[in-house]
């Protein structure tokens, strides 16, 4: 669902809940995703736990699993309270291995009963926390009930939510009409990849995806031919139209409507974050987080500008490596009954493959793509919300199917991921495969029993 303006209000009540039960601790260790929406819902607590003087230990990780509990339990005291962020809702049995008080802020799917000592959950207020509510946006309810004065940092949830692919109504809106109106965040129209050298942009960004990206020679060509070149910023309205109408019609060819929706529209810019351009500021916490250097964009996030250079770096060489890996999975995709699907080895970056996939190429089927990585298979399901809205649900498809082939998976209906044992791809698709296409045709299971 959507939610409504009581599913606003019941949420903001539980944040505030929420936020009571935080600001009666003194030291707080927080455990977070190493995505965009883990690293932004990371900073907002942080800085509100710092603006209140509460001491806390932040850490950034792929997944929760035991090794994480484990290392919580190793550097936590008595007294001390731990908040999950970005992860949590799906892993009740491990929150309950957490030796102090827990707190969990997350957008997944909730399952089971959770033993934390106070839950905020976009689901529990009949808000889609897959569309309309990322894990950022709950953290900043939750720092906004804190001190009203952390309206600032409503620039790091809407960060959080487009690196979620998320939808700008219900919770989020309200999010982004708050940040506006508070200065925050600005809005103008134009071209959703970024600032810079347009020809470096389309060489370099993995979104959006066109049949020339990476390709300099293409590049330059399809630039040469339009006249239009240099920085992006630059442009005079009439270049500016005849860019973003070429892009266009590159994108319309195989593009979900989505895609297209999200590459030209309302751009945002911080006003109070170190990065200014939106996309640019997703495009480097993910490419830190996922290089294992999630810490370093967190201290981006908290406003330290010292690391800017470094984390500037670290972006251009992994989102060029992505567009590679993009390249190469061209030619891995195969086709089952009612998904794509694609078999890789030592591919780091899946999910943004998969996601790029659907989006650009291929938004009639979902996509599945598995990765070998040393002693296990890591999975990464991608689906669009025409898909969702027609039924599909990855959650439950990569929940179930890595539980018949000695895994475990979850996540989002639009967006989720398994780890599987080697052996097991095989086996693990084909249950995927039959998993799609019940949820895209209830109804032939009930008439072949009849």
């Amino acid at each position: 669902m959507t939610g409504n303006s009581e599913s606003l209000d019941e949420l903001i009540s539980t944040a505030k809940q929420v936020s009571e039960t935080i600001l009666k601790y003194s030291n707080v260790r927080v455990v977070s995703h190493n995505d965009t929406d883990g690293i932004t819902s990371a900073a907002i607590i942080c800085q509100a736990l710092l603006r209140e003087k509460i001491r806390y230990h932040a850490t950034i990780v792929s997944r929760l699993d035991e090794s994480v509990i484990e290392d919580v339990n190793n550097t936590i005291s008595e007294g001390d309270l731990v908040i999950f962020c970005d992860m949590g809702s799906g892993q009740p049995d491990l929150i309950s291995n957490v030796s102090e008080d827990t707190v969990v802020i997350d957008h997944h799917n909730p399952e089971g009963e959770s033993t934390a000592k106070a839950v905020l959950n976009p689901h529990f207020s009949e808000i889609d926390g897959s569309t309309y509510l990322s894990a950022s946006g709950s953290t900043y309810m939750v720092a906004r009930e804190m001190d009203s004065s952390n309206v600032d940092l409503s620039g790091l949830a809407v960060t959080g939510a487009i690196g979620d692919k998320q939808v700008f109504e219900s919770a989020n809106e309200f999010i982004l009409d708050e940040s506006v109106k508070n200065s925050v965040i600005s809005v103008k129209k134009g071209l959703k990849i970024g600032e810079g050298d347009i020809a470096q942009l389309l060489e370099n960004v993995p979104e959006p995806y066109l049949d020339i990206s990476g390709d300099r020679e293409k590049i330059d060509e399809f630039l040469s031919s339009l006249n239009v070149h240099g920085n992006i910023n630059d442009l005079d309205s009439e270049d500016f139209k005849k860019l973003a109408s070429a892009i266009t019609l590159k994108i319309i060819k195989n593009a979900s409507t989505e895609a297209v929706e999200s590459v030209i529209g309302d751009v945002y810019t911080l006003n109070k974050e170190p990065v200014q351009d939106i996309y640019e500021f997703i495009r480097i916490l993910n490419a830190c987080g996922k290089v294992k250097k999630g810490g370093l964009g967190l201290t981006l996030c908290l406003r330290d500008t010292s690391v800017l250079d470094e984390a500037r770096q670290i972006s251009l060489e992994y989102n060029r490596n992505i567009v590679d890996q993009i390249k190469k999975a061209e030619s891995l995709i195969q086709c089952g009954s009612n998904i794509r699907y694609l078999n890789a080895e030592s591919m780091d970056s899946i999910g943004i493959v998969a996601g790029v996939i659907i989006r650009y190429m291929y938004p009639d089927m979902p996509v599945i793509a598995t990765n070998e990585v040393e002693d296990v298979v890591k999975v990464s399901a991608r689906a669009t919300h025409h898909l969702i809205e027609k039924g599909v649900d990855l959650n439950y498809a990569m929940r179930e199917a890595a539980k018949l082939t000695v895994g475990s998976g979850g996540g989002h209906n639009i967006a989720a991921g398994a780890a599987i044992e080697k052996g097991q791809v095989e086996n693990f698709i084909n249950i995927v495969d039959d998993i799609i296409g019940k949820q895209l045709n209830p109804d032939t299971e009930s008439s072949d029993e009849d």
